[in-house]
């Protein structure tokens, strides 16, 4: 292999070339440590904290709840709400009843049910 030299008037555009790459380089690793770094799992809380989170009183968490409009994990007689679902459900807006779901749910099968006879 033959050795190149730069010129000094070359110089600028090389600096600016292996700054551009160094760069590109960097974000590569970035996102490779981000895409890599394991999440942790999220913890639960309790329907106290969720109410409070949400801005709601306990009374109007535990109506949302048995209606279906809130995200919630039931383990025995104990609810448990996680704050990325509780984001989701707020970034939704309202979410579908369960009348609502259910209706659509009539709508389609009997959809289906005039489309097979």
């Amino acid at each position: 292999m033959t050795e190149q030299y730069l010129t000094f008037e070359q110089l600028p555009n090389a600096v600016i070339l292996l700054t551009k790459e160094i760069n590109d380089l960097k974000n590569l690793l970035i996102q490779k440590q981000e895409n890599s770094t394991p999440k942790l799992p999220e913890n639960p809380i309790h329907i106290q904290e969720a109410a409070q989170f949400l801005g709601l009183s306990v009374a109007t968490m535990y109506s949302k709840v048995s209606k279906g409009e809130l995200p919630v994990t039931k383990r025995g007689k104990r609810l448990y709400f996680f704050r990325s679902e509780l984001l989701s459900y707020l970034k939704e807006g309202s979410k579908k009843s369960n009348a609502e779901i259910e209706a659509e749910a009539d709508a389609y099968l009997s959809n289906k049910k005039n489309g097979l006879k």
